[in-house]
C-alpha cells in the first residue's frame, strides 16, 4: 500500500525497525524540550501530513518503552487517522507517573500503524440472537 506523505519535520521519514514491526515510530517535531508534569496531558506535533487510502486508518498506539519506564501513554490510544484527514499529525501525550517527563526534539513518542477498516449499515431488530455470555460484561467472563 502506498501512503502519501508531506515531511515538514526536521527527520528523516518514519520507518519500521525490523522486517516485522506493525509500527512506524513517530517524532516529536519540537523546537524547544517540553516538561510534562505527572498528570499533565500535552498535543505534540510530528511535522507529518497524510494521504490515507480509503478504507484504511492510521491508528496512533503508545511505545512500550516510554509506557513502562516513565509513564508516558497516548491519552486516547489507539487514536485514529481517519483517511479524510489532511492535517499535520498530531499526538496527545500523558505522564501517568509522579515525576516530570522530558520531551526532546526527535524524541519517538508514538507508533503509527495502518489498518484496514469496514464501514457498516444499520440493520434495525426487535431481538438480538442468543448465546452463552448474554448481557453478561464488566469482568462477567473473568476467572473462576
Amino acid at each position: 500500500m502506498n501512503v502519501k506523505i508531506i515531511n515538514k519535520s526536521a527527520f528523516d521519514l518514519p520507518e519500521y525497525a525490523t522486517v516485522a514491526s506493525s509500527g512506524l515510530d513517530l517524532r516529536a517535531d519540537i523546537n524547544e524540550d517540553i516538561v510534562l508534569k505527572p498528570l499533565e496531558r500535552v498535543l505534540v506535533p510530528t511535522g507529518l501530513f497524510v494521504s490515507i487510502p480509503l478504507g484504511y486508518e492510521a491508528q496512533i498506539r503508545p511505545r512500550s518503552g516510554l509506557a513502562f519506564k516513565h509513564g508516558i501513554t497516548v491519552l486516547n490510544t489507539p487514536g485514529t487517522i481517519d483517511a479524510d484527514y489532511r492535517g499535520e499529525i498530531k499526538v496527545i501525550l500523558v505522564n501517568l507517573s509522579n515525576r516530570d517527563f522530558t520531551i526532546v526534539k526527535g524524541e519517538r513518542i508514538c507508533q503509527m500503524v495502518f489498518a484496514k477498516i469496514e464501514q457498516i449499515e444499520w440493520q434495525m431488530v426487535d431481538n438480538l440472537d442468543d448465546t452463552d455470555r448474554g448481557e453478561g460484561g464488566f469482568g462477567h467472563t473473568g476467572t473462576k
